[in-house]
């Protein structure tokens, strides 16, 4: 299927590795499973595990080998279930608040093989350091990170609070290498961007679907609105949002739909996984207090609107881009978006540890399921002018091994390889630097206002063909 792009990731902001998911968190009583337990296999397990302990060529602690048992088990059922051991279950529960422990940076894996720095967050430690967009993380405590699995680098940026870490930096404009010792800490992340792109016309960015989402997209609104009660059109960007809790979406869906209106639902195995949720405080409120919706100028409920997506756009990001384009309300513009459209909730076991388990498919309010199909742009449009870039190189839901199928409708699952496999050759011809959104130099985002003043929109070079082949599927 030929290259992928590595997204960039927030270290020390709790970004989950991968696609992040539509999350609930559950203390679903078990069902005693006991009775109908397969001894035989469970002692085939006791025996794999007593082989490993008396001959294997070096120790193993009992500790780490069950804890990899538990997670190559539960890892095996789709690419979104996992077991979360102490340290990784932490980390989610700090992803969701969007309070997190570390640096401050986003960061992604450049050409040659090292960490590069896409933005430092203001105000982090990493801000305060000095670190520089552009910059080239060389070595982390003296260990060189060229060729370092990105992952890896991360777990070596984080860390507790208060305690150190030093990097060495590749500037362009330094002779010499660069040393910056940057004490971890606490980091807000503020999860909405917003700001006026043109007169009368506003940019709202969600990067994650977290705790504070709601409010603060709610927050940011009635600024704009304030700055121009006379707004002419509004632009969502989804672009790049992973997803992250289902109450954000519902929220942020909610902003802009009529009132009570069904935002999505779910369905899966246990009677509680039969769902539907609507544009109510009940449905997206986390904590406490006033209905952070309730203020919001009614202008919100009619302003013309375009949803930007792209393939990075899953899950929750995918929630609010489905019900909107279900019910008409806004323009899906962009690209095809990654197509997770399942579940996961969070079981603890015991006192530190948790499964993330797949327990439903979700569906939009006209009843499509997304899962490995994606939203399809009602105007697809490349991530440039000249092509889709990067956009074209990132895997979809349809390309991870045991992926759900869509239950809906299971054609619409299979990929256009032949022109997907085009479009990342002319691609990896012409990588360049991630867009950065919200800028003047944004093709997408300067289509989408295109088509808010009523001016035409310069599709993407395979859409006529792209659309063709889902007429097709869809039998117009």
């Amino acid at each position: 299927m030929g290259s992928t792009f590595k997204n960039s990731c927030l270290v020390g902001l709790g970004a989950i590795a991968g696609v992040a998911i539509s999350m609930q968190f559950s203390a679903l009583a078990q069902k005693p499973v006991e009775a109908g337990m397969p001894m035989a296999e469970l002692r085939q397990l006791a025996d794999v595990y007593g082989v490993i302990k008396a001959t294997y060529v070096e120790p193993v602690e009992d500790k780490a080998l069950l804890s990899e048992a538990i997670s190559g088990m539960v890892a095996s059922l789709d690419p979104h279930s996992a077991y979360l051991d102490p340290r990784a279950f932490r980390e989610l529960r700090e992803g969701t608040e969007g309070r997190f422990v570390g640096l401050g940076i986003e960061i992604s894996e450049s050409e040659e093989g090292y960490v590069e720095i896409v933005a430092p967050i203001e105000d982090s430690p990493a801000f305060h350091a000095g670190i520089k967009e552009g910059d080239l993380i060389t070595e982390i405590d003296g260990h060189p990170v060229q060729g370092l699995p990105i992952n890896d680098a991360i777990k070596r940026m984080r860390g507790e609070p208060g305690t150190r870490v030093t990097l060495t930096i590749a500037r362009k404009d330094a002779p010499e290498p660069l040393r910056f010792t940057i004490v971890r800490s606490e980091i807000i992340q503020k999860s909405v961007k917003a700001r006026m792109v043109e007169p009368g016309y506003a940019w709202v960015r969600v990067s994650q679907f977290q705790e504070p989402t709601v409010d603060d997209m709610a927050a940011k609104l009635q600024a704009l609105y304030r700055e121009d009660p006379d707004m002419k059109g509004l632009v969502l960007d989804l672009r790049n949002d992973p997803g992250g809790l289902l109450q954000g979406a519902i929220g942020v869906a909610a902003a802009f739909l009529p009132k009570d209106a069904e935002i999505v639902s779910t369905n899966g195995q246990l009677a509680d996984s039969k769902q539907r949720f609507y544009g109510r405080p009940e449905f997206y409120m986390l904590r406490s207090g006033s209905d952070p919706l309730a203020s919001l100028p009614s202008a919100f409920k009619s302003l013309p609107m375009v949803v930007l997506v792209n393939t990075g756009s899953a899950s929750a990001s995918e929630i609010v881009a489905g019900a909107l384009q279900d019910y008409k309300r806004a323009i899906i513009l962009g690209t095809q978006t990654f197509g997770k459209g399942s579940v996961q909730t969070i079981r603890p076991i015991g006192r530190d540890a948790a499964v993330k388990l797949t327990t439903a498919r979700y569906y939009t309010p006209a009843g499509r399921s997304i899962q490995a199909r994606g939203i399809v742009p009602d105007f697809p449009v490349d991530e440039t002018a000249e092509g889709d870039g990067l956009n074209a190189l990132r895997m979809r839901e349809a390309d991870l091994e045991r992926h759900l199928s869509n239950d809906r409708d299971k054609e619409v699952a299979t990929r256009q390889d032949d022109i997907d496999e085009q479009v990342r050759v002319l691609a990896e011809a012409r990588l360049r630097k991630p867009v950065d959104y919200g800028s003047n130099e944004d093709f997408q985002l300067a289509q989408a206002l295109r088509h808010l003043k009523g001016e035409q929109v310069q599709l993407s070079k395979g859409a006529r063909s792209t659309r063709l082949a889902q007429q097709a599927v869809e039998g117009r």
